[in-house]
Parts: C-alpha cells; sequence; structure tokens
C-alpha cells in the first residue's frame, strides 16, 4: 500500500501536469491568434519601430550624454532620473514609435483587432520604462535588478491575462516541510515583498537620521545610539515580515534565535563584548564623534562610532580601528570630554648673560602673537633651572582647538621665540666640548 506522503506526491505532481496543460493550451490559442494576416502585419510594424529606435538611440544618446554632463547645481536625484532616461533611451523611443503607430492604425481602420497587438506592445513597453524609472529609489543594485525583472514580469503577465495562471502554476510547486508548505508563489511573494520593505526602511532610517542629526539638543553620542536603533528595529520588522509573507512559524524561529544567541555568546565573547561595550560608550557619553583622544601611541579624533569598534584618524592620514573594549578597559587621553581647551607645554634655554626678567617678557609677547594660543588664558613662562650652559625655561599656553594638531602649534610658537629672540638679541646656547688628539699630547711632550 502507498505511504501518505507518497499519495500526497502524487496529487502535487498531477496538480502540476493540469497547470502546465491548462497553461500550454493557453498560449498555443494566443500564439494562433497571433499568426493571423493582420497580425503578422503589426509584428512587422513592431519589429520596425524596434530597429527605428535602436538607430535612434545610438544617434541621439551620446549628444544626451554630453548635454547631461554640462548641466550643474541641478539636484541630484533629477541627475538620476536623466541617467536612467539615458540608459532606458531606446526603450522611451520604442514607446514614442509604438503609441505613434497606433495612433496611425486607429486613423486608418476603424477595426480595433488591427491595432490590438501595437497598443498591447506600446502598453507593456510603457509599463516597463515606469518600472526601470520608479526602481531608481532601490540603491542596492542587486536588490533594484531582482524588483526591476520581477515587476517587468508582473506587468507583462498582467497586461496578457496570463497573472491567474502563472500564480496557479507557481503555487502548486511547493515542498512541505513538517506543517509549513512553501510554494514557489510565496517565495515570490515574500522577495518582492521583502525588498518593498528594506526599501521603505532604508528611505525611513535615512530621513529619521537627518532629522535625528539636525537636532542640536541631542549630543552626537545619543544620535549615533537613535539611528543605529532606528535601522536596527526597522530592517528587523522587514526580514521578519518577509518571513511571515511565506508563512514561516516565527515562535518556532524564537527559539532557534534563542538556542543560536546561547552559542554565539560563549564562542563570540570579544565580539559581543565589543558590541556592549559600544552601547555603553553612546550611553554614558564619555566618547563621541569629534573628540580627540590619545590611547598608547595612537594620537587622534574620533571620525565614527562603529557597532564593534571607533574610528581614530591621526594628523598623518591613518585611520585606526581600535575595538570598543579596549577604550572601556585602557586609560584613555579625552583632550575634549568636558570641554576643547589644552595646554602645551614647551622648553627653551638663553645664556647665562641675557635678563631673565626680559627673557620671560619677550616669550609671553611672542606665544600671544601666534594666531592659535589663547589670549583669555595668557601665556606664562617660568625658570625651571639652571644648567650647565643655559638657564632653562618652561612656556605654557593654552589652545582650545586641538582637532587643529598639537605639533604643528608648538612648531609655530618656537618660530615665534626664534624671531623674537634675534630681534632683542637673546642668544640660545649650545653645549661647546673640545677634542684633543693623544698623538697630539705625546708630541707636544716630547717637544
Amino acid at each position: 500500500m502507498e505511504t501518505d506522503a507518497e499519495q500526497a506526491g502524487e496529487v502535487a505532481a498531477n496538480s502540476v501536469f493540469d497547470v502546465l496543460l491548462e497553461v500550454w493550451l493557453s498560449v498555443d490559442q494566443q500564439v494562433a491568434n497571433l499568426l493571423l494576416p493582420s497580425r503578422l502585419t503589426q509584428f512587422a510594424i513592431l519589429i520596425s519601430c524596434f530597429l527605428i529606435a535602436t538607430v535612434l538611440a545610438r544617434w541621439i544618446g551620446p549628444r544626451f550624454y554630453d548635454r547631461m554632463k554640462s548641466l550643474e547645481g541641478w539636484p541630484k536625484w533629477r541627475l538620476r532620473v536623466l541617467l536612467t532616461i539615458h540608459r532606458r533611451l531606446r526603450l522611451l523611443l520604442f514607446v514614442v514609435l509604438a503609441w505613434s503607430s497606433t495612433g496611425v492604425m486607429a486613423g486608418v481602420t476603424p477595426f480595433t483587432s488591427r491595432r490590438y497587438l501595437l497598443a498591447l506592445a506600446a502598453t507593456i513597453a510603457t509599463a516597463w520604462f515606469l518600472v526601470a524609472i520608479a526602481t531608481r529609489i532601490v540603491n542596492n543594485r542587486f536588490l533594484r535588478r531582482t524588483v526591476t525583472w520581477g515587476l517587468w514580469i508582473y506587468v507583462t503577465l498582467f497586461y496578457l491575462g496570463q497573472l491567474d495562471t502563472t500564480a496557479q502554476l507557481l503555487e502548486s510547486i511547493a515542498i512541505e516541510v513538517g506543517e509549513m508548505r512553501v510554494s514557489a508563489l510565496g517565495v515570490v511573494k515574500a522577495l518582492v515583498v521583502t525588498a518593498i520593505l528594506f526599501t521603505a526602511a532604508r528611505i525611513a532610517s535615512r530621513t529619521s537620521a537627518a532629522r535625528v542629526q539636525k537636532n542640536e539638543d541631542i549630543s552626537p553620542s545619543m544620535q549615533v545610539l537613535m539611528v543605529k536603533f532606528l535601522q536596527v528595529v526597522l530592517y528587523g520588522v522587514a526580514f521578519f515580515i518577509g518571513l511571515k509573507a511565506i508563512g514561516a512559524d516565527l515562535t518556532g524561529l524564537a527559539v532557534l534565535s534563542g538556542a543560536i544567541g546561547v552559542g554565539l555568546g560563549f564562542g563570540l565573547q570579544k565580539v559581543v563584548s565589543n558590541l556592549v561595550s559600544g552601547i555603553i560608550i553612546l550611553l554614558d557619553k564619555s566618547i563621541k564623534p569629534g573628540d580627540v583622544i590619545s590611547l598608547g601611541e595612537t594620537f587622534g579624533w574620533i571620525q565614527s562610532l562603529g557597532a564593534r569598534y571607533v574610528s581614530v584618524v591621526t594628523r598623518d592620514g591613518k585611520e585606526y580601528l581600535i575595538p570598543n573594549e579596549d577604550l572601556i578597559t585602557g586609560q584613555v587621553v579625552n583632550w575634549s570630554h568636558t570641554n576643547a581647551f589644552v595646554r602645551l607645554d614647551i622648553h627653551f634655554g638663553t645664556a647665562y648673560q641675557d635678563d631673565p626678567h626680559l627673557v620671560r617678557k619677550i616669550a609671553i609677547d611672542a606665544a600671544k602673537s601666534v594666531d592659535r594660543v589663547l589670549t583669555t588664558k595668557p601665556p606664562v613662562c617660568h625658570i625651571i633651572g639652571f644648567g650647565d650652559s643655559s638657564v632653562d625655561y618652561t612656556l605654557r599656553f593654552w589652545i582650545e582647538d586641538p582637532t587643529g594638531g598639537l605639533a604643528n602649534i608648538r612648531g609655530n610658537v618656537f618660530l615665534a621665540l626664534w624671531d623674537a629672540f634675534k630681534e632683542n638679541g637673546v642668544s640660545i646656547p649650545f653645549p661647546q666640548r673640545e677634542v684633543r688628539m693623544l698623538g697630539d699630547e705625546d708630541e707636544d711632550l716630547r717637544a
């Protein structure tokens, strides 16, 4: 005796065969109608329209592209529409020629059948062109192609009257896993729904991110956290709705996700630690985009905060990706945590014959003359010791823009000191040593 699974397989096979037979009979009837003499004439007209559109597209295309490159100051969405028109120029010209031919045939003969094929081809081509324009809002290239081809197939089947028959065929092709039945039609619907929802989620997340970033009452770290949270929620909703569209049991998926989460917790401890550390950094606002930090030998400013790492850009253009855990557990110097004021010290020495009071005054005035040195926090100069060949000083000054660099401001202050000392006759001593050769001493003793 046959099992239930074998009987279900035979029923499914017979159902698919019946639907295929129905589709074949319908297509055979339409092909027979297309081979009528009046339809062959319309076929010839459509082929002529396609050839003319191809020739015109090759002639107009380069000129249209040159004209498009000369447009400056136009919004990006307009330029994208023009670029899509340029890429679909042959289709657009075919639409114009097909509708023109339909109008001419309507004026020549009152019989609808003699222009039916022309109107049908013009309608489908118009729908294809509108789909190509509308799907430009999808940025992902693979997703955009999937949506475009899916909509092209849909509108073609719709205008040919084969939508219900094709739906029955796709519904009859299915696999069963336990109590869940997944059909080809369900998969197609899920792909279309997921693509639409992902596109809507992307647009919503971009709009929300722009509004959040314009709100000056929200700190930069909280802005990043809110944007990331919105993206996770929107894309998560789109994903689960796509699964629901194919009839997936989300209860079983929740149990599976819990088991996977436990396994990932043990196997990916570092990754999870970095993720949690990133959330802590965003919440406690200890580090935010634009801050100047020092971590070990790395000195630079925060470019962006990621889920796993922080991007730090140094003055020489190097970008370091520092794990979030290192910023939580390590000692980090945040030069602009509570404010942007930074004090810098430079050391120099002058000769003993130079008046220390005059040297201090010259040094302070020289520091004040540098652009980035703050005058609201005046520079100070102190004697820190009497060296072997010089009187040693420390010059301290404040800046409020550490993102502009520290080495360059030190260099500018040193240069101002050099010019001021040279102008006022202050000398900077350097050690001098006398070197005597042993051979010369022996000759002197002999003499």
